[in-house]
């Protein structure tokens, strides 16, 4: 890896194949054993400023094989000086097109971040806080939200959500409604309204309202699966894996297992939507670090859209994931990926959340630099009307932001948040994974380190490898070198 002022590289071994990122310009490189050790040579800062401002003969800039020959005459053995210099040229070809050593050119643009005028284009409504599960993981409390009360979502109280979204959305069109808990089934007839009403305004502000359901399933029936079916853009079902593992940690208050009641109205939901706009999530824990086996479980019964993901607990919870645990974690992230490039071949594809990755076009430069949005563009909203930044810091308030019937008060804390970005993360600024996680969850830095622009190391860890896991699936997906690279080329990967 070179790291300069602007320059970040990334190379790293997975599966047979030899990648190079660099990070600035999001290309992404599958190379033979040749060009990835010379790239390696060539990320040494002192080697690369020898490179880029020996004096040559040719105008690009970058000094010809012959006037640093002698580098690699020192350091690779083994292939004929024709085969070496040929490499090298495919690498000076890389740097001209600036898509090998490109600099940063994102850095100024975070500059004016305070100053940008930003509109709401998603809520979070907390429908019902209240829940009929007792998840032992919650970090909602059984819907409670650390106010110690039970409460859902007036109608009126929603419909003003709305409204404010509209109202503070700019010339946004495409606007995002989760309904969330706790357990939103428990205020069902709220949803149905709201929707209703959603419909009925959208035309007359010329809006597109996309909705989302996420619930544990256990009021799920028919007539709430039909209505589903024909509002909700997306359905989130959560199940954790394999029976004993989601019983464990998912029961009902009475200790009892959930999976008989969901499992099967899940396998119904996903088949009524053709195995589309929906994904089950679950969570792993400590207690079931071989999640892979969870992904296949669902995978098993049918799941084509899965999402398993790592618990966000304190240390002292005997299922927290522990730092112990961490090479366990990474060596399973390869496990999964290539039984899912198994699956593929077998025609038989599974999408797995945290692999799903965009290489051609992907999030735009902001979203890149400053992530989900929450305490700008996302808000959470409380059954009362309470805004915070995003539905993590719910009942801490210290980040209560205002409520939907006077707007954002609190505003020296959304200024904070417009300004947690990539490179206000000290962290952040010299990682690999910063573009594709965008610096990561606020609520889980603030929670581990006490600042919303610190870090969540674990959780740093598990991103970066899932990044180097993913990529590796699309060099698969796309063919990339093969796994003896036996190839002489230089692959990119970046438009698959």
């Amino acid at each position: 890896m070179f790291v300069g002022e602007f320059i970040l590289v990334h190379q790293y071994k997975n599966n047979g194949y030899n990648i190079v990122m660099d990070v600035n310009s999001g290309s992404i490189h599958v190379v033979d054993d040749l060009v990835y050790d010379m790239i390696d040579i060539l990320s040494r800062e002192d080697v690369y400023k020898r490179i880029r401002h020996t004096a040559g003969e040719n105008d690009t800039g970058i000094a010809s094989y012959d006037e640093i020959s002698d580098i690699f005459n020192e350091k690779i053995s083994g292939y004929t000086e024709d085969k070496v210099r040929e490499a090298y040229n495919e690498i000076c070809e890389l740097i001209k097109e600036d898509i090998l050593f490109s600099e940063d050119t994102y850095e100024d643009i975070v500059i004016d971040f305070k100053k940008r005028k930003t509109f709401v284009k998603a809520l979070c409504l907390h429908i019902s806080h209240d829940c009929n599960l007792s998840c032992k993981y919650c970090f909602a409390q059984e819907g409670e939200y650390h106010q110690n009360k039970r409460e859902l979502m007036s109608y009126e109280t929603g419909k003003r959500a709305l409204d404010y979204l509209i109202e503070n959305s700019g010339s946004r069109r495409n606007l995002e409604v989760d309904f969330f808990g706790g357990e939103p089934l428990m205020n069902f007839e709220v949803v149905r309204r709201l929707v209703e009403y959603g419909r009925s305004i959208e035309n007359k502000y010329d809006k597109n309202l996309r909705f989302t359901l996420t619930t544990n399933g256990v009021l799920l029936n028919d007539e709430i699966l039909d209505f589903a079916n024909k509002e909700m853009s997306n359905l989130v079902l959560s199940i954790d894996g394999r029976k004993e593992i989601h019983d464990r940690m998912r029961p009902f208050r009475g200790g009892q297992g959930s999976y008989d009641a969901i499992v099967d109205k899940f396998k119904k939901a996903a088949e009524s939507r053709n195995q589309m706009n929906y994904y089950v999530r679950g969570t792993f824990t400590r207690h079931n670090l071989d999640f892979p086996k969870d992904v296949m479980h669902l995978a098993d019964l049918g799941f084509e859209q899965i999402s398993i993901e790592p618990v966000v607990a304190p240390p002292e919870a005997d299922y927290s994931i522990r730092k112990e645990d961490v090479p366990y974690i990474l060596e399973q992230y390869d496990v999964l990926a290539k039984e899912l490039l198994k699956r593929r071949e077998e025609g038989k594809p599974v999408n797995f959340f945290h692999f799903m990755i965009d290489l051609e076009g992907g999030p735009c430069v902001i979203k890149r630099l400053s992530g989900c949005g929450s305490g700008t563009e996302y808000l959470s909203v409380t059954p009362s009307g309470e805004l915070y930044p995003c539905h993590q810091f719910v009942g801490n308030e210290e980040f209560r932001l205002g409520d939907v019937w006077n707007g954002i008060q609190n505003t020296a804390v959304r200024d904070e948040f417009k300004l947690c970005n990539v490179y206000a993360k000290e962290k952040c600024r010299d990682c690999f994974a910063r573009f594709y996680c965008s610096g990561g969850c606020a609520a889980n830095a603030y929670n581990f380190s006490g600042d919303i622009n610190g870090a969540y190391e674990t959780g740093c860890q598990l991103q970066r490898k899932r990044t180097e896991v993913a990529i590796m699936m699309k060099a698969a997906m796309a063919g990339g070198i093969n796994e003896e690279n036996t190839s002489d080329d230089v692959t990119d990967v970046d438009d698959i």
